[in-house]
């Protein structure tokens, strides 16, 4: 017999107020608990404030996928949840990020808060509905009882379901055996989301593996199963490779030039672009993700010029049509390529307008980084 849909038993204010969250996600695990509190039940916390979390490494400086994952969290903001942004900083140094120097880590999360300020479009910050909050993982692991959870997200749990893990990491199964600290990875991150009383857990589809596995230390302990949502990955400008579900042909800052970073300059765009994968009859490319998940979402319209001696210019909707309209060749490649260039260039002006008033942040990242 067939489990009765939880969102059933939801009033029609309710189910919309679902659709509105989860509509940029795509996936979500475990709907029921969002389903009960809307229905009445108390939260994970034990009050009726749906609590969202997304835990990232201050590892670099942000590429475009950020983008992805701050609409998913602006729709949350805006139904009333509260939303606190995880500055993984303890998290970073196991995983070996700046050699390990967390003054260049703290420095990472700075910058991360901001940019997150401008991609929200600086909303209130605190505990109440439609707030932010930031926090730094090692403010949490001064508590013992943190170091509770540690250990029992740890326990019964053995080394080969941990390795599965490794990939939420950006490392194969086999890459960690002389590294005991990337064992704990799974369990700190599980103990965040228990530690932070979550009800929605927000990733990318790379933090899945990340997520069951919390999900499965919840059911071994009986505590709160939080929601999981997985927004879409944009894959590297050089096309995939490899594994799909592995997810090594993602969008990465350890690769700028496979990657559009948010302070790309309109020159780095075209530049990026010009050297981006597109096939005439292959569907899947960067290109293409680009303009379904970044740029019609919050333009609604891309416009391509071709010069005069190639074309007329032309404007497009949707995401389909587009890509039918290269296909069929009414679009040259190229001039889809500086379609997506423009487009980028106007996304990402308020968030140049923004860090020239903090050039000094943006300066340090890029000394750190090695990069301009």
């Amino acid at each position: 017999m067939s489990k009765p849909d939880p969102l059933s038993l939801l009033d029609d204010e309710s189910r919309s107020k679902i659709e509105r969250m989860f509509s940029s996600c795509e996936e979500v695990v475990g709907i029921n608990h969002v389903a009960k509190v809307l229905s009445g039940k108390p939260t994970h916390s034990g009050d009726s404030q749906l609590n969202a979390y997304i835990g990232l490494e201050p590892s670099g400086k942000a590429h475009l996928g950020w983008m992805i994952l701050a609409e998913t969290m602006s729709k949350m903001l805006d139904e009333g949840v509260n939303i606190t942004i995880l500055l993984a900083d303890w998290h970073a140094w196991v995983n070996d990020k700046f050699s390990r120097d967390m003054e260049k880590i703290s420095l990472a999360a700075d910058y991360m808060s901001e940019v997150f300020r401008v991609l929200l479009g600086h909303p209130s910050e605190g505990t109440g509905p439609g707030e932010i909050r930031f926090i730094r993982a090692s403010e949490m692991m001064d508590s013992g009882k943190y170091w509770e959870r540690v250990l029992r997200c740890s326990k019964n749990m053995s080394l080969s379901r941990v390795r599965r893990t490794f990939s939420i990491m950006g490392r194969d199964e086999d890459s960690s055996d002389h590294d005991l600290s990337a064992f704990f990875y799974p369990a700190l991150q599980s103990a965040d989301i228990f530690e932070l009383e979550i009800d929605i857990a927000l990733g990318g589809m790379d933090q899945r593996k990340a997520h069951m596995y919390m999900r499965e230390v919840a059911d071994r302990n009986k505590w709160v199963k939080a929601t999981c949502i997985h927004t879409p990955m944009l894959s590297g400008l050089k096309g995939a490779g490899g594994r799909m579900d592995s997810y090594d042909h993602k969008m990465s800052k350890s690769d700028p030039n496979n990657a559009i970073l948010l302070h790309d300059t309109p020159k780095k765009l075209d530049k990026k672009m010009r050297k981006a994968f597109l096939e005439i009859g292959n569907n899947n490319s960067a290109i293409y993700e680009i303009a379904r998940y970044v740029l019609f979402p919050r333009l609604g319209i891309l416009k391509v010029n071709p010069k005069p001696e190639f074309g007329h210019p032309s404007e497009w909707n949707d995401i389909d049509s587009f890509i039918s309209a290269i296909n069929d060749g009414t679009i040259h490649p190229f001039d889809a390529k500086m379609a997506i260039s423009r487009g980028l260039e106007e996304v990402l002006l308020p968030i140049s307008e923004y860090f020239s008033d903090k050039s000094e942040i943006l300066d340090a990242m890029n000394l750190i980084t090695g990069s301009q």
